[in-house]
């Protein structure tokens, strides 16, 4: 049985801890470090973004993990400054990051994972930093968790976090999790922070891989503006501490259950908070030839502008989703498709076999001023099908991303 915990997070997991400081990089002078600590050595998974253009931190993150992936003891997170396109000197900052937290944890370097986030190109301030991590890893505490989210945030309104417990015949797990996320969002995976403990034993290879089925099921189904971001990392701590192994058999298959719905969890959360966002949208397509084929509709209708746009002013304008369906070389027959729009209590059919349907646009417009509503595109040319999450492209999103560095 899973159950959720609505205000989980990475500390209802027994072992581990967060500390927050206030380092002085974001100009609101919030909370800016973060450290997440288990008090015992963790098997540890890490995805990270595909773009190009990485961060000194998932540089790092890859080359740590590549070395150490069983004895992990902490991460440490910086918001506001995201230390990406800063060379060698950003490279040595994020070691010196490593460094300091290891001192003051009493543990080796390569048992230390960074995160950073923010805005691209200025050099980390390394005595603020310095003294920041210092400040929280003495602020360290067992219930620091949603203190932990809200220091990773940059234009997030609000913290994300979620947690499970599971039972399984030998007793109970835990799966916690914060994240942060809003804008540059976009597969694979999105301008996003993630952390996700657990006190369940499993080894570094499977819990890689069960790390990568639940990201595949949640952070690359979601979409706000297309783009991808150089610092996108979520990472997956186990410290054991619950002497239950899942890695194998029902229990392995419950685990993922629970991690899927958490990752999910966090996935429709940075959805909702988008940058400007004021609907949540599913686009779900059905009928595909592939999998991949699917996702790859479905994304082109999350990313589309004239769709979004069209979301943001209640345009129920299927004729936007009928093209941005088209345009990238998933072969179907319009002629084939059909299209629902829909909410929890109202569906109807606006395109019916390549042609649209006799429906009520005061009905669809209703549909399309909903917070929340779905969009489902059948291609009619095979057998398979994916969901995706959006949101609208409104006014706001451009006057935030307009003066982000000022």
């Amino acid at each position: 049985m899973i159950r959720s915990i609505i205000e989980g997070t990475v500390t209802n997991v027994k072992g581990f801890e967060v500390g927050t400081a206030t380092s002085g990089i974001k100009p609101s002078n919030s909370a800016d470090i973060m450290v997440l600590h288990s008090n015992k050595d963790c098997t540890a998974a890490g995805m990270f973004t595909t773009n190009q253009v990485v961060g000194a931190p998932v540089e790092l993150d890859r080359i740590t993990l590549k070395d150490n992936n069983t004895a992990i003891r902490a991460v440490v997170a910086n918001s506001g400054i995201a230390n990406a396109c800063t060379g060698d000197q950003g490279f040595n900052n994020a070691t010196k990051m490593q460094e300091v937290a290891s001192k003051s944890l009493e543990c080796r370097p390569n048992q230390i994972l960074i995160m950073s986030t923010g805005i691209i190109g200025p050099q980390l301030p390394m005595s603020k930093i310095t003294k920041g991590i210092h400040n929280a890893v003495n602020n360290l505490n067992d219930n620091g968790g949603i203190d932990g989210a809200k220091a990773i945030m940059t234009t997030d309104t609000i913290p994300k976090y979620f947690a499970v417990n599971i039972k399984l015949p030998e007793g109970t797990i835990s799966i916690g999790a914060i994240a942060k996320g809003s804008g540059m969002i976009h597969p694979n995976m999105a301008t996003m922070l993630g952390c996700i403990t657990t006190d369940a034993c499993i080894e570094a290879s499977r819990l890689q891989s069960m790390l990568k089925i639940a990201v595949n099921k949640s952070f690359n189904k979601i979409s706000i503006d297309g783009d991808t971001s150089t610092s996108d990392t979520v990472l997956l701590l186990a410290n054991g501490s619950s002497n239950i192994s899942c890695t194998e058999g029902k229990n392995q298959e419950l685990f993922q259950k629970g991690l899927n719905q958490v990752t999910a969890a966090l996935a429709k959360q940075i959805v909702k908070d988008g940058e400007g966002v004021t609907k949540f949208v599913t686009i779900h397509v059905s009928g595909a030839p592939s999998i991949e084929q699917a996702h790859l509709v479905a994304n082109s209708i999350a990313t589309s502008p004239l769709v979004k746009t069209a979301f943001a002013g209640h345009d129920p304008n299927w004729g936007r989703i009928i093209v941005a369906a088209g345009k990238v070389g998933v072969a179907f027959d319009p002629k084939l498709s059909n299209l629902w729009i829909g909410k929890q209590t109202d569906e109807i059919k606006i395109f019916n076999n390549g042609t649209p349907s006799d429906y009520n646009i005061e009905i669809a417009k209703e549909i399309f001023s909903e917070n929340e509503f779905y969009v489902h595109l059948d291609l009619g040319s095979g057998t398979k099908e994916i969901s995706v999450w959006t949101g609208d492209l409104t006014t706001e999103y451009v006057r935030i991303n307009s003066d982000y560095t000022t």
